[in-house]
């Protein structure tokens, strides 16, 4: 079953932003995983924790953690640290 992975963030840094940007789309491609949308999010109702979003989509909740949990993606991890606070969620 198609899993999503929802990034909620804030940006800190604009450059380290774009750079973490930049490589991490790349880490997608082996786990069959794509972002269908990223960007500001408009709140409808409530209180958010943080105004970015991205959605990425893969084939299923074992595709997302190997993901997640690669050597590749984890290696970013102190470069999107230091570009944005965020939590991200497996759905």
């Amino acid at each position: 079953m198609t899993s999503l992975v929802i990034v909620d963030s804030t940006v800190i840094d604009r450059t380290k932003l774009a750079e973490y940007s930049a490589l991490a789309g790349e880490t997608l491609a082996p786990f069959n995983g794509r972002f269908i949308v990223k960007g500001e999010a408009e709140t409808l109702h409530g209180e958010p924790g943080h105004v970015m979003k991205a959605i990425i989509e893969f084939p299923d909740k074992e595709s997302a953690k190997n993901w997640y949990f690669s050597a590749a993606y984890q290696a970013l991890i102190p470069l999107r640290e230091q570009g944005i606070r965020s939590c991200f969620q497996l759905v």
